[in-house]
């Protein structure tokens, strides 16, 4: 694999995510069940031989169970990748229905406060801060005193990244490596969606690594969609669903692992996230990493990408559950 794995907490720090299946997941969603279950998970990441973490402000209680459970269990900063990422506020109030889960702002105070609730929560292990969701249309490109403020940061030895998504993932990519405050690269990092039905982004994520960004891909089961359950059951005729269900008996792994892999071959790929909510998925996640890049390669051979502009849509009226 030419990739390493990581584990994303976005499905952990809240009762409420765009994963189906969240009710079998995570039986209790109160704040101890969900604390419980992330030490659970974090646990089968750790001794599975991840060592990088990503969580999120907008990610409810991500930074602090990931905070507790680094000190609890004494793991030494340096040890480990932590990063986190500002931007977006979690506005649910720990239901798993609400009007908002989260709302963005990527303004200069929104950053200065998350700057320092990250670094409350996360201490001497965050090594990457990012900004959450970046799109040419955030007005994060033209704020003149935040990327300012970025650059202290950048220049204090803190990698400074950003996520994006969407379908103008590349645009914003490409727009991205030009930001240059001070005269060095604002960037080091960039976290992206990129799963065999949403590949568009591909071209400006080499061109990243070519620039020596390290690349984080997000999404790479499409929000759950790329799994056994999901394509055995109500995404059954999905494109490619036919395909992979008899690559992934035929490889004695789930779809899981195959969509995985398929992402972990890439050549720009740093990083691939997991999206795990039970130890169970973990373990089958990693299964990944037995795969010969031969199997991976016919993976993505055999699924259609789909159109960004549709498959975009589709995510965005994912239901919270």
């Amino acid at each position: 694999m030419a990739a390493d794995f990581g584990l994303g907490l976005a499905a952990l720090g809240r009762p409420g995510y765009i994963t189906a299946g969240r009710a079998s997941d995570l039986p209790r969603r109160d704040v101890a069940g969900m604390a419980a279950q992330a030490d659970a998970v974090l646990d089968a990441a750790h001794a599975g031989g991840i060592r990088r973490f990503d969580a999120a402000r907008g990610y409810g209680l991500a930074e602090r169970f990931l905070g507790r459970w680094l000190a609890r269990r004494h793991v030494r900063p340096g040890t480990v990748h932590v990063a986190s990422k500002w931007g977006y506020a979690y506005a649910a109030d720990w239901r798993v229905e609400a009007p908002r889960h989260e709302v963005k702002d990527l303004t200069l105070r929104q950053f200065t406060r998350q700057w320092d609730e990250s670094r409350a929560e996360l201490g001497p292990w965050l090594g990457l801060y990012q900004v959450h969701s970046l799109t040419r249309d955030s007005g994060a490109f033209d704020d003149a005193r935040l990327l300012d403020a970025l650059a202290r940061v950048r220049d204090s030895g803190m990698m400074v990244g950003f996520s994006t998504s969407g379908p103008g993932q590349g645009e914003t990519i490409d727009a991205a490596l030009r930001l240059a405050p001070g005269g060095r690269p604002l960037f080091g990092a960039v976290q992206a969606t990129w799963n065999l039905w949403e590949r568009a982004a591909a071209p400006a994520l080499a061109r990243a690594a070519a620039a020596g960004l390290r690349v984080i891909v997000k999404e790479a089961l499409a929000n759950g969609r790329l799994t056994d359950r999901a394509l055995a059951g109500p995404q059954s005729d999905a494109p490619g669903a036919g395909a992979l269900r008899i690559l992934a008996a035929r490889a004695g792994v789930g779809i899981d692992a195959l969509a995985l892999s398929a992402a972990a071959i890439q050549p720009w790929a740093g990083t691939v996230l997991l999206g795990a909510a039970t130890p169970v998925q973990v373990a089958a996640n990693l299964r990944a990493k037995a795969l010969s890049p031969d199997i991976a390669e016919e993976a993505a051979s055999c699924v259609p990408p789909a159109d960004p502009a549709a498959y975009w849509a589709d995510r965005a009226a994912l239901a919270w559950g």
